[in-house]
């Protein structure tokens, strides 16, 4: 394994692991608040595909040279990372909760609807490719768009209903 590869492959690990802190964190201070979850029967399939995703980078991946461009990618997305969760705050988390509080609409929210899903696609497509596993690019794709076609039909049902607004666009 190569130092660059090592250390690509161990900020995948450790941003995501980083993440589910400060979801958790977020999470248990929204209901605090009041909030309540909605789809969470979901979320363990969901927590699952990530896993795998990663297991796949690590298990294929750990001996593969990066690809520069791809890696390049990789990093404009970690930007539009950090703008998506300095947007949210408190309010980011990997669950889908609801607060009666307005939606989120500066930062990318003015532009994109769902920001943060956005930012995974792309990164389940370019993390791998990075490593030259186009193949763990594709199949994740097509797991994790199924998982979005759910998630997001649940998280827009939850702004329908009853005047409430989702606190977070979700992120493992």
């Amino acid at each position: 394994m190569t130092t660059g590869t090592a250390l690509f492959l161990a900020f995948i690990i450790v941003q995501r692991l980083g993440e589910l802190v400060i979801a958790r964190r977020n999470t248990a201070r929204l209901m605090a608040r009041g909030a309540r979850e909605v789809g969470a029967g979901h979320y363990p399939v969901m927590v699952a595909l990530h896993t795998c995703w990663v297991l796949a980078l690590l298990i294929f991946g750990w001996n593969q040279p990066l690809h520069m461009g791809w890696l390049a990618a990789y990093a404009v997305l970690q930007v539009f990372r950090v703008w998506i969760l300095g947007t949210l705050g408190a309010r980011w988390t990997t669950r889908i909760i609801v607060l009666d509080e307005p939606l989120v609409a500066r930062g990318p929210f003015r532009f994109i609807p769902h920001p943060n899903y956005t930012l995974v696609v792309a990164e389940i497509i370019v993390a791998p490719m990075v490593l030259g596993l186009a193949w763990v690019a594709v199949l994740f794709t097509v797991l994790n768009a199924a998982m979005l076609y759910h998630r997001i039909g649940v998280e827009d049902g939850a702004l329908r209903g009853k005047g409430r607004h989702a606190s977070g666009k979700a992120h493992l």
